[in-house]
């Protein structure tokens, strides 16, 4: 399993999580199977906005004695006390699903309390006037809730939570049909996506990326609105190379589903690139990097993608990002115009003509 580090707290989570939204249709033996195997291969971060209130049992028993090893993304807001998955504002219905949770869990903390699929400011508006927010930073405050987590679908209703200070994770949907305005939560145009995705990792917010592959759509080209079908690798590593994101948690209905996921870790550089998405995406998103490495090797030794990446985050205010880029051995002002680079981009970024403004930006 591969790793990386939570901004706030400084806990490794391991770039594949585990979502719950469909292994709830499963018996409790399946559960069992599917989540020991998913600690045994190196998961340690969990999802528990399931489709069902049967996982949280299941989860209770498959962790006992290993809780300690795994991180918990429990949301306040998704209601099971019905038995099934329900939303909710109430804070009374709230307090009883979310102890419901914990005792079937077998656990007494919470890692990440989430404030629960805030979509459209009266959500929020309605989150905050009954009390669930103050709830919530009250059990941080008192250790109960070790970090604050938001799941929304919509980055302008996200930026206006993030303006608060408050949210160590956040999940968010991301995929490339989303990211291009595709389907029912394709909410916001490609340069709103990516600069809330540069704000996390400027602030330090962790992204778990949810419905990596858009509930099976981009693994069948004939449901696919871009026409073609993408591997589970690609889909995986589209989501790894956004700014902020350190997991990436599908939805496991099996074991065996598990593993086909995990087939990830083993699998080449050329298996995970997803360049093909340059010769179907709109034509709006021509000519903007999205780090994907299909120009690389540089002749000149260059991490064209990284040097983006940098330069990106530093234009929109990541003061940290310019100090990076400064301790990279070989920075814009080492490219020679080769065109190496622009010959292979596969969304048509003249990446020659971008070093030159980059050197510019940096002063070398």
């Amino acid at each position: 399993m591969e790793y990386r580090i939570l901004p706030h707290g400084g806990e490794q989570i391991s770039v594949i999580g585990m979502g719950s939204s469909v292994i709830g249709a499963q018996g409790e033996a399946e559960i069992l199977r599917t989540v020991r195997a998913a600690v045994a291969h190196g998961i340690n971060h969990f999802d528990m906005a399931g489709g069902h209130a049967a996982i949280f049992e299941a989860y209770g028993k498959a962790l006992q004695g290993i809780r300690d090893r795994v991180h918990l993304q429990v949301h306040f807001g998704a209601d099971y006390t019905s038995g099934e998955y329900g939303w909710t504002t109430d804070l009374s219905q709230i307090k009883k699903s979310v102890a419901w949770q914990l005792e079937k869990l077998r656990t007494d903390y919470i890692d990440f309390g989430f404030i629960h699929c805030i979509d459209e400011e009266k959500d929020f508006e309605a989150y905050v006037q009954h009390g669930v927010l103050d709830y919530i930073l009250q059990l941080r405050a008192k250790g109960f809730v070790r970090h604050i987590g938001l799941s929304s679908h919509t980055p302008s209703v996200t930026h206006r939570i993030l303006d608060m200070g408050i949210v160590d994770v956040l999940m968010f949907s991301i995929n490339p049909l989303y990211d291009y305005g595709q389907g029912d939560f394709g909410i916001g145009s490609v340069e709103e996506r990516h600069a809330l995705y540069a704000r996390c990792e400027r602030e330090g917010v962790g992204i778990v990326a949810m419905k990596p592959f858009c509930g099976g759509q981009l693994l069948d080209a004939a449901k696919s609105a871009l026409g073609i079908a993408l591997t589970k690798a690609q889909c995986i590593q589209y989501a790894l190379d956004k700014p902020g994101v350190v997991c990436v948690a599908p939805g496991f209905g099996s074991e065996r589903e598990m593993e086909e996921v995990l087939e990830y870790l083993s699998t080449t550089d050329a298996q995970r690139d997803y360049s093909v998405l340059g010769s179907v995406t709109p034509k709006a998103s021509a000519g903007k990097c999205v780090y994907c490495k299909h120009c690389h090797p540089c002749p000149a030794g260059l991490d064209i993608a990284l040097i983006n990446k940098y330069y990106d985050l530093a234009m929109l205010g990541d003061g940290l990002a310019r100090e990076h880029y400064l301790t990279l051995d070989k920075k814009a002002g080492d490219c020679i115009m080769c065109g190496h680079c622009d010959r292979r981009c596969p969304f048509h970024v003249q990446q020659s003509e971008r070093m030159q403004v980059i050197r510019k930006a940096f002063g070398m």
